[in-house]
């Protein structure tokens, strides 16, 4: 499946813009992230000049100006990934990239950003490749609108597997107040397989997205916090945070355990089924023949005899035989 990762969630770990235009520090971080137990490493593929107008914009222009990395760059960072053995994404965030990055990723991330730019979206979708569509700042009916496009623009999606969709705030960082998971069972209903893409401090809420359902999460990378400018990194996990992070799913991962209900093997091997429970047990010694009355019966533990659930059912029965008080008993005593 290919929303599944190797600890159980996908874990995609977002380089995004942390190289701050640097080609040698996108290979740093790069191949630190692939010293962690993640499974898709992921950039943003953009340039200012397709992406703001400049005349409204200037200063977000610069940004992504300052930051732009060449074809020839994104290239090798996507050949460098896929030789480490991990999944490479991109967001794509104009439409002729597509064409020459499109062969490196097995599926496709609609940022928050982009849920809207339908011209965009429709690009996307004619290479039939599975879509993580993130949904910070949108409504549920927006989400909806972009779901039915994608669906009516190529029968491929359709099919419900080849679309995910991941809880967003798309704010840096996100207030814990506004984080707000509870939207992953609002998500949910709609029928798509559901993610988390984390913009907080703390990696906790990723830990919590896990155990409400959540097979992708989605977090910003980096080497270090201190001494950074760009935002970003502060809200972005370290290597160790990450480690942290997968020991921590590990041991989720042993806390959910069976979603299969009965008694675990522990429970048996200890006898605890029979001693916790209750027997039904006489208070009196009962003569053959004898009918059972509601005041000759006793529910103990352990249940060594006939389970206290058939309580009822031996009011009114008949003694086979003498019957002695606390002895173990069975339904072929009675009649």
């Amino acid at each position: 499946m290919i929303w599944k990762g190797k600890n159980g969630p996908l874990l995609i770990a977002e380089i995004g813009g942390n190289h701050e235009g640097s080609f040698q520090y996108a290979k740093k971080l790069l191949n630190l992230s692939c010293l962690n137990n993640i499974d898709v490493v992921k950039y943003q593929i953009y340039q200012g000049n397709t992406l703001v107008n400049k005349n409204l914009s200037r200063t977000r222009y610069n940004h992504f100006k300052n930051f732009e990395l060449t074809k020839k760059q994104h290239l090798y960072l996507a050949d460098l990934c896929r030789e480490r053995g991990f999944k490479y994404l991109s967001s794509v965030w104009n439409k002729e990239d597509l064409r020459w990055i499109e062969k490196k990723m097995e599926f496709f991330k609609i940022g928050s950003g982009d849920l809207t730019a339908y011209d965009q979206i429709y690009e996307t979708c004619k290479y039939k490749k599975p879509i993580l569509l993130s949904t910070g700042l949108s409504t549920l009916k927006e989400i909806r609108e972009t779901l039915n496009f994608i669906k009516n623009t190529n029968k491929f999606y359709k099919n419900k597997k080849n679309i995910a969709i991941l809880q967003c705030t798309s704010s840096y960082p996100t207030k814990n107040e506004e984080v707000n998971l509870n939207t992953l069972k609002t998500l949910k209903k709609i029928g798509y397989e559901i993610g988390y893409s984390h913009h907080g401090k703390t990696p906790y809420p990723l830990e919590l997205a896990y155990t409400l359902g959540c097979n992708i999460l989605e977090f910003h990378f980096t080497d270090t916090r201190k001494y950074k400018k760009f935002r970003d990194h502060k809200i972005s996990l370290t290597p160790q945070m990450v480690n942290n992070l997968i020991k921590k799913i590990k041991l989720i991962n042993t806390y959910l355990g069976s979603n299969k209900k009965e008694p675990t093997k522990e429970e048996i091997n200890s006898g605890n089924v029979k001693s916790f429970r209750r027997g039904l047990y006489l208070k009196r010694d009962v003569k053959k023949n004898s009918i059972i009355k509601k005041e000759d019966l006793v529910s103990l533990r352990p249940a060594q005899s006939l389970s206290a659930k058939y309580f009822f059912k031996l009011i009114n029965k008949k003694a086979k035989r003498n019957l002695s008080k606390l002895e173990i008993i069975n339904f072929k005593d009675f009649k």
